[in-house]
């Protein structure tokens, strides 16, 4: 009996006292060319509980290391910066998009074609995470493709030891 009372005081204190109510809705990682060392996940998190809540990390195992970005105009260029939080109000939609607020894949452990599929763990500021499966599918149009080294240097070489003042 007594191992018992000890195996469930054990499972509750390891278990969030909240539960995230967070709805995410159309995931997607950018697909990368080969030999390109980061990526972006991007998508809608809705806040359906009614206490603020706030994403504080994420984790996956495609990448060496996972960050929240934004970016921000600084003198008259976009520059991307590391944030510790994404907050996400009480029932309110916040969208995580290209040129905005995104979740950052650095270090890829393996290339990013489009139609793959990856999984990402989000984790809230209640204690609690939230892992999911998504779709890898192209960002920019075909067209501006042939731009992709240079945006990928930009984005290898962003978040490495970048922190939002």
């Amino acid at each position: 009996m007594k191992a018992l009372s000890t195996l469930l005081l054990s499972a509750a204190l390891s278990t969030p006292l909240l539960a995230a109510e967070v709805q995410v809705n159309d995931p997607y990682a950018r697909a990368v060319a080969p030999g390109q060392p980061n990526s972006a996940a991007f998508m809608q998190l809705e806040n359906l509980g009614g206490q603020m809540l706030s994403l504080t990390g994420a984790t996956s195992e495609v990448a060496q290391a996972v960050e929240l970005h934004t970016h921000i105009q600084d003198q008259g260029v976009m520059r991307m910066r590391r944030i510790n939080t994404i907050e996400l109000p009480p029932h309110q939609r916040v969208s995580l998009q290209p040129g905005g607020l995104h979740i950052m894949l650095i270090g890829l452990t393996r290339t990013l074609s489009e139609g793959d599929e990856m999984a990402l763990t989000l984790t809230f500021s209640d204690g609690s995470e939230q892992t999911f499966n998504m779709p890898v599918r192209p960002v920019m149009p075909m067209g501006a493709q042939k731009h992709g080294n240079n945006m990928g240097n930009n984005m290898g070489n962003m978040g490495q030891g970048q922190q939002q003042n």
